[in-house]
C-alpha cells in the first residue's frame, strides 16, 4: 500500500486530507494517523507558509507499520522538538508527534525536506477503489 497526494498547504486542505484518510483507514489507530498528518501539515502552514506545495505519502513499511511523509520545498526550515510550559501557546505539535509515533525524523534533499513518522498500521478498508478518494480543491494530484 502506497498512496500519495500533492496539494497546497492551506488550512482548508487539512480537514479534506483527513477525510480522505478517514475513508481509507479505520480501526483503533486511525485517530493517531489523522492527528499526525494534521500536525505535520500544520507545521508546514505555520513555519513554511500558506500555499506551500506539499506532497503527502502514506506507505506500509516492511515491518508492518504505516509511514507518513510530508515533503515541502523549504529544505532549510527544520522542525525542532522543544519543551513548552503550561503557559505556552504553541510548540506542542512535535511533542504530540513524538508521543504518538514509534519513530520520526527529517530527511533533507537539495531542494526539499521530508518530515516523516511511523505508526502502528491502522486497519485498511478492503475494496477501496482509488476513484472513491475525492480530491481536495487545493491543487492535489495523485490518489490515496
Amino acid at each position: 500500500m502506497t498512496s500519495s497526494l500533492r496539494f497546497l498547504a492551506v488550512p482548508q486542505a487539512v480537514p479534506e486530507v483527513r477525510q480522505i484518510l478517514r475513508e481509507r483507514f479505520d480501526g483503533d489507530e486511525a485517530g493517531d494517523l489523522l492527528l499526525c498528518v494534521s500536525e505535520l501539515l500544520a507545521n508546514v502552514i505555520t513555519h513554511v507558509g500558506e500555499r506551500t506545495p506539499v506532497s503527502l505519502r502514506v506507505s506500509a513499511t516492511p515491518s508492518g507499520r504505516v509511514r507518513i511523509a510530508v515533503s515541502d520545498p523549504a529544505a532549510a526550515i527544520w522542525p525542532v522538538l522543544r519543551e513548552t510550559g503550561p503557559e505556552g501557546t504553541s510548540g506542542r505539535g512535535l511533542q504530540l508527534l513524538d508521543a504518538l509515533a514509534l519513530r520520526w525524523g527529517v530527511e533533507q534533499a537539495p531542494y526539499r525536506k521530508t518530515v516523516w513518522c511511523e505508526l502502528r498500521a491502522p486497519g485498511s478498508r478492503a475494496g477501496l477503489r482509488p476513484d472513491r478518494a475525492a480530491a481536495p480543491a487545493y491543487g492535489r494530484s495523485g490518489r490515496l
